[in-house]
């Protein structure tokens, strides 16, 4: 393979960076939180699992949220990963509005306080452990105190990938990861 030549001194706009971001596919998860009696809660695909020992996870948050003062002084949250029905859930809890959380029903977490969707796929609730500069964003550590998840035969995960909203082809072959190959990715 050949290398690109300057790969180094190419300019690039942040709209090209994002887009570029943007190939990568996510899940879409709502990080929701209970900060000075209020709920927060934000649309956050910029979430990944970090340690199975202690078990941590993180997620990043904006520093234009309008709410992020709160974000930044976080000490409970609760991450839920959306299933592929709660489109209008996810663009509802990402853009600003007056009230995200007229007419939505949530649950109560038992171990953060923090408002968990009852037809997610899954949800996490944590402490926060960390949290950490991330130039334009803040990244938050959480230390999972909680966890559920519907059974996988059930899936149907919300998916983002440039710029909208995917679905996996449920008649897609799935093939397994070798079991020797486990460690060999990471995960």
């Amino acid at each position: 393979m050949e290398a690109l030549a300057d790969t180094e001194t190419r300019a690039f706009s942040p709209k090209d960076l994002r887009a570029t971001f943007g190939l990568f596919p996510t899940g879409v998860t709502i990080i929701t939180a209970v900060v000075g009696g209020e709920r927060i809660a934000a649309t956050v695909s910029s979430f990944g699992s970090l340690s199975l020992d202690p078990p941590l996870l993180l997620f990043s948050i904006g520093r234009h949220s309008k709410v992020f003062a709160a974000w930044n002084s976080v000490t409970h949250f609760a991450v839920n990963v959306l299933d592929q029905s709660q489109k209008e859930l996810s663009a509802r809890f990402g853009r600003a509005q007056l009230d995200k959380w007229e007419g939505v029903q949530t649950l109560r977490g038992e171990a953060t306080g923090a408002s968990l969707f009852p037809d997610a796929l899954a949800w996490f609730e944590c402490e926060t452990y960390r949290i950490y500069e991330g130039g334009d964003h803040i990244i938050i550590v959480g230390r999972i105190v909680a966890m559920a998840r519907r059974p996988s035969a059930s899936a149907d995960p919300l998916v983002f990938f440039g710029g909208s909203y995917r679905r996996l082809d449920p008649e897609a072959r799935s093939e397994p990861t070798p079991h020797d190959a486990y460690w060999t990715y990471g995960w």
